[in-house]
């Protein structure tokens, strides 16, 4: 991975968790479809980028 790929998955992160941090304070109480949002945009997010950056530059 580059430096410049890193830099981009690093701001990913970051915006993914600040989105979930205010899901969390912003809900009144913790359930269990708050964390199937959080672990499925996890998912939908971070699978995709693992794909492109980490696995194929492996070869």
């Amino acid at each position: 991975m580059t430096t410049s790929d890193a830099i981009r998955f690093t701001c990913v992160l970051c915006l993914w968790v600040g989105l979930c941090y205010m899901l969390i304070s912003r809900t009144p109480q913790i359930s269990f479809m708050t964390i199937f949002t959080i672990v499925a945009s996890g998912i939908i997010v971070f699978v995709p980028l693992y794909k492109k950056y980490v696995k194929n530059k492996k070869h």
